[in-house]
């Protein structure tokens, strides 16, 4: 028996100018290395475009689903049932939220390049992070989920 697919699964890549930048470096790389000669042009600009890309990968692999009773947003994986309802934010409202009307004490997965997001209160008690601020390009999507499992 196969195992359902989560009901949301998203993961918040890097958009394409990233990798456009990440092969500039290796180009930059391998231009500083031009007057010791060929071979080292070469090795900087594969290993600087290496390098620049493990950066952009790194960064783009940020995932957030809704499995199995619970939120996994990056590295951190929420209980439903410590969750309130879900906010979905809007492009100006999502700004608002990850600058002046940010908590210091809120969990937060943003990424600047992803203009919409979700927020959802944390309603445990013995948790002192006031609420968990998500980054998504489908924060219906996600909203629908959150409350979808939370009443299942």
């Amino acid at each position: 028996m196969q195992p359902s697919a989560p009901p949301f699964d998203e993961r918040l890549t890097a958009p394409r100018s990233w990798w456009f930048i990440a092969f500039g470096i290796g180009v930059a790389c391998g231009l500083m290395l031009l007057p010791l000669g060929t071979l080292p042009l070469l090795a900087g600009l594969v290993g600087g475009t290496a390098a620049a890309a493990l950066v952009v990968s790194g960064y783009g692999s940020a995932r957030i689903r809704v499995v199995a009773g619970s939120l996994v947003a990056g590295d951190a994986r929420i209980p439903l049932s410590a969750l309130g309802e879900p906010e979905v934010l809007d492009a100006e409202e999502a700004r608002a939220w990850r600058t002046h009307k940010a908590d210091a004490r809120a969990f937060m997965l943003l990424r600047g390049y992803v203009d919409t997001a979700v927020r959802v209160e944390v309603t445990d008690p013995e948790d002192p992070t006031p609420y968990v601020y998500l980054s998504t390009r489908d924060p219906r999507g996600l909203a629908a989920a959150l409350s979808g499992a939370r009443t299942a």
